[in-house]
């Protein structure tokens, strides 16, 4: 590789964990907002989205400009690739954060829900998964990458017991319904950014040992042989 190379991809690479910063303090406010009923800072998450949105541009153009201009082959052309579909990744959680923001504001105005117990932990979850997959593209971690996978079951064993749960509520109290199905959008769009985590984690797999394991039943406790 050459230096100049090194110094982009570098320069990419910085560029990407500020992004991710943004996104998980985004993900951060907007899962308070929405299981601590601090709508406060659902405005704060809503008003960080355009810098993401032009971040993410501007990421974007110097990957493809520095595609165009080194020709990088191999793990130079992985890293590069694996660039661009993590900074497509981290968008989307800042969209989905957003969303989550905007339901957070909606149940403000049903002071008697109460948000399913289960909540706080997938959010947890979901949130260790974000940094998790995060930290093994940093440190160019595969091992790190796989238990982020196996996490993901449990964020979508969540999912479904938050739903259930809410699906009985609304049944039996019909006032409720407004404020439930707004708590079942916020619930799922947690589970998507999970999904996004995951697709992260699987690019570490991609650029570390040059393996594609989307839609693979791997089992994630070994290495690819």
């Amino acid at each position: 590789m050459s230096k100049h190379l090194q110094r982009d991809i570098d320069g990419l690479i910085n560029r990407l964990l500020t992004i991710s910063s943004m996104v998980e303090e985004m993900i951060d406010r907007a899962t308070q907002a929405l299981s601590e009923r601090r709508y406060d800072l659902a405005e704060k998450v809503i008003s960080s989205d355009d810098i993401v949105d032009s971040s993410e541009v501007h990421l974007e153009e110097e990957c493809l400009k520095m595609l165009a201009l080194h020709q990088p082959v191999a793990v130079d052309l992985r890293r590069i690739a694996t660039v661009l579909k993590v900074n497509a990744d981290l968008e989307r959680m800042a969209d989905l954060a957003v969303s989550i923001a905007n339901r957070a504001r909606a149940i403000s105005e049903h002071p008697a829900f109460v948000v399913p117990d289960r909540l706080g932990k997938m959010i947890v979850l979901a949130t260790q998964m974000v940094r998790g997959a995060m930290d093994s593209f940093v440190n160019l971690d595969a091992a790190a990458a796989r238990r982020i996978l196996a996490m993901d079951q449990q964020v979508d064993q969540y999912n479904s017991e938050i739903i259930d749960e809410l699906q009985t509520r609304m049944q039996k109290q019909a006032d409720l319904v407004p404020a439930a199905l707004h708590c079942f959008s916020g619930v799922r769009h947690i589970e998507r950014i999970a999904d996004h985590a995951t697709n992260i984690a699987e690019d570490v797999i991609y650029l570390v040992e040059g393996e594609i394991v989307r839609h693979r039943h791997l089992n994630l406790d070994d290495s690819p042989s």
